[in-house]
């Protein structure tokens, strides 16, 4: 089969490998129909996340039951699904308490409770590195998904894959960042980052009841793709000082509830690269830092972008005399996404309205391109196997 395999920084191919097989009782073989490429692919992609051997790239995928397990009984053959990304047992502690991130069975070999930067992580996720895992992902003709009794849901077949795609990732991702800041109604919202996420967790702000959202990125295409898509008002921090403008926004308080949905690769000055490499740091954590100013004192910041490594300059002292709660983590895609899939089948989100770019497997590697280099006003690209 065709797949999109990542060699070393800078190199994804799309080569002919194996054919995926049935490896336990509980696993079903899928047919990919659609896969998207997520802004965590490019952490592997940049050597930001590291990876040492050649692995099938890709965690948001759907397509149909080609093949299944002796122990499935809950799909066949022929079933459409969409698959949540962290790959769950289903019955382990973390599993039955609602925190399938942090499955203790399904990640082997590097599982612990430290959060080590190079073991002791928490649950598998399909393509995205040994140290998660090592599962082959879903940009491919074909994927195999463990504890498939578990995870994967059926698609209605009135619903296009475009419909139900980001119900593996985005979407819930952006729900769980609105949904851990327990909006009452009337919040106002500040999301930093216009990316994928950012605009999924637009969505979801208003959807719960928010009075204002209000969304930040450097790039002017992604701010008119949120003003067209989720009629938000939208600050670029080129032109504003954004903490600045946030609290004449607010009456002088701060947003209710500040998202980064950036993470430790934001746009950087040379200064801050050479922060970071004098500090041994990964990235930077400047949108952090801007959305600790930015929300109200006893507000809420979630952090939903990835951060890979220490950072010793966190400003502890600001989140303490703001009594600032921080959520963050992995999305609990299984906690959701029965909920979220009944909001697309009712139309009451539209999901499919942040593609700019659909291109067969085949070209993956000039999908990368374009989304890593921020080209032709890409948002979102969707690969079709």
């Amino acid at each position: 089969m065709k797949a999109a395999v990542f060699h070393k920084p800078g190199n994804i191919q799309v080569d002919n490998v194996d054919d995926p097989r049935i490896e336990n009782d509980r696993d079903v073989i899928l047919k990919v129909t659609s896969t998207a490429i997520c802004g965590s692919d490019l952490h592997i992609l940049s050597g930001a996340v590291p990876q040492a051997s050649n692995m099938i790239m890709g965690h948001e995928f759907m397509g149909i039951v080609e093949e299944v397990g002796s122990a499935i009984t809950n799909l066949k053959r022929g079933d459409r699904v969409v698959v949540p990304f962290p790959i769950a047992c289903g019955h382990c502690f973390f599993c039955n308490h609602g925190a399938s991130p942090h499955c203790e069975n399904s990640n082997y070999e590097h599982y612990g409770p430290n959060g080590d930067l190079t073991d002791q992580k928490g649950g598998a996720l399909f393509g995205y590195t040994d140290l998660y895992g090592g599962y082959a992902g879903g940009q491919a003709e074909y994927v195999r998904v463990p504890y498939a009794d578990i995870s994967p849901r059926i698609v209605p077949d009135e619903m296009s894959d475009d419909q139900a795609l980001f119900l593996t990732d985005i979407f819930p991702t952006g729900w769980s960042a609105i949904d851990w800041a327990q909006l009452r109604g009337g919040e106002v919202v500040a999301i930093f980052g216009s990316g994928p996420v950012g605009l999924m967790a637009q969505k979801a702000a208003w959807i719960n009841g928010a009075s204002r959202v209000i969304a930040i990125d450097p790039l002017e295409y992604r701010l008119k793709k949120a003003r067209e898509v989720n009629k938000v008002d939208t600050l670029n921090p080129h032109k504003v000082d954004v903490v600045e403008a946030i609290r004449e926004m607010t009456q002088g308080r701060g947003a209710d509830v500040c998202v980064d949905a950036v993470g430790f690769e934001p746009e950087r000055t040379m200064v801050d690269k050479l922060k970071a490499t004098v500090n041994f740091e990964k990235g930077s954590m400047k949108v952090l830092d801007m959305a600790f100013e930015a929300v109200r004192r006893s507000g809420t910041v979630s952090i939903m972008g990835v951060y890979g490594s220490t950072y010793d300059n966190f400003p502890l002292h600001r989140v303490f005399d703001k009594g600032i709660t921080i959520k963050q983590g992995q999305a609990p895609v299984i906690n959701y996404i029965d909920k979220l899939l009944n909001l697309v089948t009712e139309g009451t989100v539209i999901l499919d309205d942040i593609i700019t770019h659909t291109l067969p497997l085949s070209e993956a590697t000039k999908g990368y391109e374009i989304f890593d280099k921020k080209e032709d006003d890409c948002v979102k690209v969707v690969l079709k196997p």
